[in-house]
């Protein structure tokens, strides 16, 4: 067993390996406050026949054993993975797949499971440590280390790794991952920050990095192994000579067609062409020659940009594609919006409902629900081809909770606005950046539907294509600058300032200088959409939709919670069934009634008011006799509050028998004469009657 040690921002970092799971490759259990996360690294023996693509898979395992909890529901075991852990499992699998070499075709597998868990710890930044780590000592390939910190904004200033009070303070919540040269990814939420913040929090996180990267370099040279050889086919030179300038000239022309479908069909048809027309000379070259084609079609988009500053669709490097954007479109909902982009389409619904709709979490964090909600949805029509729907991916949780991490920062609070909201984004065409469409279409949604929002979202996605020393900058990337750039790098913001970020690149990381030039064309871009946005709709409409539940608040007393519920819920359900309405009551007395139809809403808030109200003593009320007695009569002058009308009390003659004034179910008026300590209460109908001549009875009744 090995084991190194460091500080690490006030707490112990062990990395241990040798210890345990010693069958994998590589294991690495890292330790940081009380978290404990075990890392494998396993390599198939054999590349994987028939495939063109490096074969990494990374699987983040939630164990609630770790928090000390039982899963909840019927089945007492971990079952689909909870969206953070989907989230985790990106972060890690984004952050090393660019340093694994061209040409390893063998199956990777990394497992990271988290086994003890404290909160001001988080697992995720162990998780990608840890698989560089077991990946460095491992015989797999790889050109790291890499190593991950979270990073917040405290008062203005960066605090690397903070803990949860540091947290709930923070205007910023930031990973970054990156090599002891570079930075490799960035994902990040924030409280409209500056750009110059973002800068500064990212050079704060990589000092850091580069002191676990060079703990990590102390483990590999001292129980590192040697890596297994990668041997990649070269394409024969005679057909890369011979092929090359006959592709080029032909994908040139096809990549100055603006249109993403005639584009690709233009292509897919050269492609098919070139293969005929080689066929006969080179029969069994067919693979070399759609090798040699892609990397013919890369040269030249790359060089189109580098050399030309022209992109595949004509445009200049930081020119932003056609915008449109709808509103109200459609007529059920309680909001919806489209916004177009290009050729990239996204219909946005928002729809609100009341607080008892928030969504539970069985997880490892410490929230328990949340009330804001934004769903993406990618279907295979979206870039015009078939295939199977079952349920969101990976792909569709990552960039639903991009977009959600975007918008929630304008999202009014609970008080300010007691609603749930869910924001589905129905992807209606793709060719570029659908996620950050998604924040765009989603908060016209909201503004549709008369959300109290701070101010408008808007996103950008920006590309990179950089050879050698040569670099340029691409705002508003389509599929095929992102496929084959080097970068994809999303923005999003208000006017104020930036809300969300997530930089994945393909290369070996980028420079800090890079990253303010990419980070200062974005603020550009995105403020740009954001006018476009405004040309539609500026500010949230002032009425919310008439398809959207009205919410009245009340606030009771908490000890009068029990008397609005009533036995069994009898109360409660009887405002329900008679007004139409949904009620939620909270622990601290805040009753939520949301009611479409407003003149249910009001009888149930004159409901809810009553049922609390108190009995005053001198006050009369019309009340309903529940209840016949030989001395007297019980009647119920508030919802669950009876009091005694003794048969004195009944009228100014005298009353031989109760039933000869009044009857169970009667309607009657009646003075409230006193209430004693216990609560019980007197009632008299006589001192509302006019007395008949020489009669001067008055007062209490003697017995009760």
């Amino acid at each position: 067993m090995q084991s190194y040690t460091m500080e690490l921002h006030g707490r112990t970092m062990t990395m241990e390996t040798g210890r345990l799971a010693k069958q994998a490759s590589g294991a690495v259990m890292l330790r940081y406050g009380d978290t404990v996360v075990l890392v494998t690294a396993t390599v198939s023996d054999e590349p994987r026949e028939g495939i063109d693509f490096f074969p990494l898979t990374v699987d983040y395992e939630e164990r609630l054993y770790a928090v000390g909890r039982i899963p909840g529901g019927f089945i007492k075991r971990e079952g689909r993975p909870t969206e953070r852990a989907i989230l985790g499992c990106r972060l890690t699998d984004r952050s090393l797949r660019p340093l694994f070499p061209k040409g390893l075709h063998n199956s990777v597998h990394i497992v990271s499971t988290v086994l003890s868990m404290d909160q001001d710890c988080p697992p995720e930044p162990l998780s990608i440590i840890g698989a560089s780590a077991a990946i460095s000592i491992s015989k797999i390939p790889f050109e790291g280390p890499v190593a991950a910190v979270i990073v917040g904004l405290v008062d203005g200033q960066p605090v690397v790794n903070p803990g949860q009070e540091q947290l709930q303070k923070s205007d910023l919540h930031l990973m970054l991952a990156g090599t002891k040269e570079a930075v490799m990814m960035v994902e990040a939420g924030a409280q409209e920050i500056s750009k110059e913040d973002v800068l500064k929090c990212i050079e704060a996180g990589h000092e850091s990095i580069k002191e676990i990267v060079a703990k990590q370099e102390q483990m590999v040279d001292d129980c590192g192994c040697k890596k297994m050889t990668v041997t990649t086919r070269e394409l024969p030179e005679e057909l890369v000579e011979k092929a090359e300038p006959v592709i080029k000239k032909g994908i040139t022309d096809a990549l100055q067609i603006s249109d993403k479908q005639e584009r690709e069909n233009k292509l897919a048809t050269f492609k098919n062409e070139i293969l005929d027309k080689f066929f006969e000379d080179y029969p069994d070259n067919q693979e070399e020659l759609g090798k040699i084609f892609e990397n013919v079609l890369k040269e030249t988009l790359r060089g189109l940009v580098i050399n030309k500053e022209l992109r595949a669709d004509g445009r200049k490097p930081q020119e932003i594609r056609p915008i449109s954007c709808e509103v109200s479109f459609l007529p059920r909902t309680h909001g919806s919006a489209v916004f177009t982009r290009g050729q990239t389409q996204v219909l946005s619904i928002c729809t609100l409902s009341a607080l008892r709709d928030m969504q539970m979490l069985d997880g490892l964090g410490l929230e328990e629900s949340k009330r804001f909600m934004h769903h993406y949805n990618f279907p295979p029509y979206s870039v015009g081809e078939t295939g199977f729907m079952r349920g969101p991916g990976r792909r569709e949780i990552g960039h639903g909770a991009l977009a959600e991490r975007a918008l929630e920062p304008v999202v009014p609070s609970e008080d300010e606005f007691p609603y749930t909201l869910r924001l589905v984004s129905e992807v209606l065409e793709s060719n570029g950046s659908t996620s950050m469409g998604s924040v765009c279409s989603s908060s016209l949604s909201m503004m549709d539907t008369g959300v109290p929002l701070k101010r408008p979202v808007s996103g950008i996605a920006m590309g990179l294509i950089k050879e050698g020393d040569d670099v340029v900058i691409l705002s508003d990337i389509q599929g095929v600058e992102d496929f084959l750039g080097d970068m994809d790098f999303k923005v999003a913001g208000t006017e104020n300032g930036i809300t969300a970020l997530q930089m994945d690149i393909k290369i070996k990381g980028i420079s800090g200088e890079i990253l303010e030039k990419a980070l200062n064309e974005a603020d550009t871009g995105y403020k740009y959409i954001l006018d476009k946005m405004k040309e539609t709709i500026s500010e949230p409409r002032t009425e919310l939709s008439p398809n959207a539940p009205r919410m009245i608040k009340v606030q009771i007393p908490v000890d009068k919670i029990r008397e609005v519920i009533g036995p069994g819920g009898k109360m409660i359900n009887k405002i329900i069934a008679e007004t139409g309405v949904d009620i939620d009551i909270e622990p601290d007395g805040r009753v939520f009634i949301a009611a479409v139809d407003p003149e249910g809403g009001k009888k149930a808030r004159e409901m809810v008011e009553t049922l609390v109200k108190e009995v005053e003593p001198g006050e009369v009320y019309t009340g309903k006799v529940t209840r016949i007695e030989r001395y007297g009569a019980f009647v119920e002058v508030l919802p669950g509050k009876e009091g005694l009308l003794h048969i004195s009390h009944l009228d100014h003659r005298r009353v031989e028998k109760t039933e000869d004034v009044v009857n169970l179910g009667d309607e009657i008026e009646v003075k409230v004469l006193d209430i004693d300590d216990r609560g019980r209460i007197d009632l008299s109908r006589k001192a509302l009657l006019k007395k008949p001549p020489g009669d001067r009875s008055e007062g209490k009744p003697k017995n009760r």
